[in-house]
This record gives C-alpha cells, sequence and structure tokens, in this order.
C-alpha cells in the first residue's frame, strides 16, 4: 500500500515534470545554423610564357683521332745512314723532315751503270750511222764495177758466138760477174739490216734510260721526308739498322686537324636535320660521306667539348661525315666531325692540343628556332596545364617542337603570357580552381635555358 502510494503521488509526477520541461526546451531551442562548404583552392607555382630562341641539339662523347696519319714504310732496303735526332715519340717534326736516310752506295753505283748502258748503246746507235754511210759508198762502187763486169761478159759472149774467144774465157767472164753481183747483194743485205739494228738500239737506249730513272727513283727513295707537320707516334728505327722493303720505320699524326667521332640516338639527329618546322624534308637516301652538303641548308654548326678541372674547353668543329659505326642495341649512330687547327689553340698550362685520345663531348646544333619554352614537367600526356579564365586548371593539348634537357618548346597552341603551371596539383583535374604563385627563379631557369646555344 505504501509502494504503490509513493509511486503516484512522487514518481510519477516527477517524470511528468521531466518530460514537459524537455519538450518545452526542444521546441523553444533556435535551430542549428547551417555552414556552408565553399570550394577548395589549390596553391600552385606558374611562371609566364615567353618567347625564345632555342637551338636543337645533338650531343654524344667520343674519342679525338688525328685527320691524318703517316707510316713511314720503307720501299728500298738498305742500311739506316741517318735517323733525325728529334724522332722520338712526342715530338713535332715541321713538314718536308728528313725522318730517315738510308746508304746510298749501291744505288749510285746503279746510277752509273745505268748511265753507262745509255752512252754505250748512243755510242753502238753512232756506229751504226757510219757503217751506214760507208757502206752505201762502197755500194756504189761495186755496182760500178758490177756495170763493168756485166759489159766485159757480153763482149765474151759475142766472141764466143763467133768463134774466137773459147770456152773458158766464157766461163771465166761469167763467174767473174757473179762473184760481183754477190758482192752488191751482201752490200744490200748489210744495208737492210741496219733499220732493224737502229731499232734495236733506240729500244736499248729507252730501256737504259727506263733503267736509270728506277735507280735515281730508288736514290730518292732512300730519303723519307715528312709530307706535313706532324707528331711522332712511334719509332722502329736506329742508325746503323737494316731496312727492309715494306717495312714501318716509324708512324705519324698530323697536327693541322683532328677529328671526333660520338654515337648520337638517332631521333636527336633527326631533331637537328630537321628545318624550321616539321614539315621539312629529310632525305634518307644520302651517301653518308656527303649527308651534311645533303643538309647544306639546316647550315649545322659543331662544338667539341672537354672538363678539364673546373673549366670548360671548347673547340669549334666543322660537321664532317656519318660513319659506318652503328649500335643496333642503342640505335645510335656515328657522326664525325673535324676541328681545324687542333694544335694552334694550345696554351702553356692552361689549354692542352687536343691530341689523340681525349675523351670529349661533341655537340651538333641547328639554327634556333623561336617559341615557348616551358619546362617538361609542366606536360602531362601531350597536355600543357595552363591557369585558364576564373583562376582554373586547363589543359591545352600540344605538340613540342622540341624535347631538350629539361625544357620543351613548343611553337603553336600557346600564346606569349600565359601562365604555364609548373607544380602539379593532387588529384589534378581539369576545371579545378587554382591559386597561382609566380615562380620568379624557375623563369630566370628558363630565360637562361632558351638563349640561343
Amino acid at each position: 500500500m505504501k509502494t504503490g502510494f509513493k509511486l503516484v503521488l512522487v514518481t510519477l509526477p516527477l517524470a511528468l515534470l521531466g518530460a514537459g520541461f524537455l519538450a518545452y526546451t526542444v521546441k523553444n531551442k533556435p535551430a542549428p545554423e547551417q555552414v556552408k562548404i565553399a570550394e577548395r583552392t589549390t596553391v600552385v607555382r606558374v611562371i609566364e610564357a615567353k618567347e625564345y630562341a632555342v637551338s636543337p641539339q645533338a650531343s654524344g662523347f667520343g674519342l679525338v683521332t688525328p685527320a691524318r696519319r703517316f707510316e713511314a714504310i720503307a720501299q728500298v732496303g738498305g742500311t739506316a745512314e741517318y735517323v733525325n735526332p728529334m724522332l722520338k715519340k712526342g715530338d713535332i717534326l715541321p713538314k718536308d723532315a728528313v725522318i730517315l736516310r738510308l746508304s746510298q752506295a749501291d744505288f749510285k753505283l746503279a746510277v752509273a751503270q745505268a748511265r753507262a748502258n745509255i752512252r754505250a748503246a748512243e755510242g753502238k746507235m753512232a756506229e751504226i750511222t757510219v757503217s751506214e754511210a760507208n757502206l752505201k759508198s762502197g755500194l756504189e762502187i761495186e755496182k760500178e764495177a758490177l756495170a763493168i763486169s756485166e759489159s766485159d761478159l757480153a763482149r765474151v759472149e759475142k766472141l764466143y758466138a763467133a768463134g774466137t774467144a773459147s770456152q773458158s774465157s766464157r766461163d771465166g767472164a761469167r763467174a767473174k760477174h757473179l762473184a760481183q753481183r754477190q758482192k752488191v747483194q751482201n752490200l744490200q743485205n748489210s744495208l737492210a739490216l741496219l733499220p732493224t739494228q737502229r731499232l734495236v738500239q733506240k729500244e736499248q737506249i729507252a730501256a737504259s734510260k727506263a733503267a736509270l730513272e728506277t735507280a735515281e727513283l730508288n736514290l730518292a727513295r732512300t730519303v723519307l721526308t715528312l709530307p706535313f707537320d706532324a707528331r711522332v707516334d712511334m719509332v722502329s728505327i736506329e742508325v746503323g739498322q737494316l731496312v727492309r722493303i715494306g717495312q714501318t720505320t716509324a708512324s705519324f699524326d698530323g697536327i693541322d686537324a683532328a677529328e671526333v667521332e660520338a654515337l648520337i640516338p638517332a631521333a636527336e639527329l633527326q631533331k637537328v636535320f630537321k628545318g624550321k618546322n616539321d614539315r621539312d624534308p629529310v632525305s634518307a637516301n644520302v651517301n653518308p660521306s656527303t649527308v651534311f652538303k645533303a643538309h647544306a641548308g639546316v647550315q649545322l654548326n659543331a662544338k667539341v667539348t672537354m672538363r678539364l678541372g673546373e673549366s670548360i674547353l671548347e673547340w669549334p668543329a666543322v660537321p664532317d661525315r656519318i660513319s659506318n659505326t652503328v649500335d643496333p642495341k642503342t640505335g645510335t649512330f656515328g657522326v664525325i666531325v673535324r676541328v681545324d687547327k687542333a694544335y694552334e689553340r694550345a696554351e702553356l698550362g692552361r689549354r692542352p692540343p687536343l691530341s689523340k685520345g681525349m675523351f670529349v663531348k661533341m655537340i651538333l646544333s641547328a639554327p634556333p628556332i623561336t617559341g615557348i619554352v616551358v619546362p617538361r614537367s609542366a606536360l602531362r600526356n601531350g597536355k600543357l596545364m595552363v591557369v585558364g579564365d576564373d583562376s582554373r586548371l586547363k589543359l591545352l593539348p600540344v605538340h613540342p617542337r622540341i624535347l631538350q634537357g629539361d625544357i620543351a618548346l613548343i611553337t603553336e597552341g600557346v600564346a606569349p603570357g600565359v601562365q604555364v603551371v609548373v607544380s602539379r596539383p593532387i588529384p589534378t583535374i581539369e576545371g579545378m580552381l587554382l591559386m597561382p604563385r609566380l615562380d620568379a627563379e624557375l623563369m630566370a631557369k628558363m630565360a637562361q635555358a632558351g638563349q640561343v646555344q
């Protein structure tokens, strides 16, 4: 009885009072404030698109080799009588310097013998001329004697026919006549042989003169001279040593010009061989030795560089030809350039001569092309990130004319002054709101990279 009384009079009123208070509070509480969600803005680094002139370049590394080499090969044999004292590896000898002289005694004797043979043949020719004159004079006399014998024979024949001359007289006259005819015939035969004898002697004189020229040529070959200014590369001869025909006594490297062959990817070569635009034709059927002449309109330039400590040395070069060296694995072609006056620009302690075996870098460059220079990182799948209208991201489809190093040169589709996004927003969504921040340092780098190279 007591528990029910408490439930009715105490607990139930309190529950009703709490429920009423809660209802009153909920009903009179102000509505919660609604917060509108604003669009997110992404901060990006940008640069202003500007036009610069950039030279398409292709580069590779290679070793320096002399443009000309000379091997002093003995054309005659003999004992080395003189060897140039400067004939030592590394020394430089001037043009026409005597390298080696062989003993000339045997060759001078051969010259003297050939000259003696010529004089003997010429003497024989003179003897033939005198003999011809003598034979002609003798022939005239014998012909007169033959005429007399013919008259005598005719007279004896008449007397024999008349019966006043004996048979023996007739036979004697006929024998005398025949003997005289034999003499005339012998002289005529001797005269007929003289043209053949003269021809033989002429040929003998010609052979002797040829032997004289050969002997004089061999005598001259005993002295080996240098055909151009060169540096000694190898020596294998000393004074008193026997030199054999065909032996290489020394070898030399020309110092007037050097060559560098560098392997360059085909894509880079195509880049520099193109003209002002992609539509310029590039012929594939070109002789490797004349490929640069065929592309003379492109006006390619070249230079050779080498790092020496903190310095980078440069030598101007001339594109010369395409080598037959092709690497099938890397798709690279051998390109050969020529450096003239490789030794004249040398400075003691500062600039070494461009010598054989140096490892250098070769750079080919085409005429500059003007366009918008941007970092390669600003390209995304063939599209350029730019700040469009209302500061929103826009992806422009572009076809870079040059991709070189860290830059891309664009000649179509991008106008100067456009803000190019150089920091990739994550996620990258076209139309997203951007807050551009100009990257002055990167702009300076682009300006430096965009200078004519």
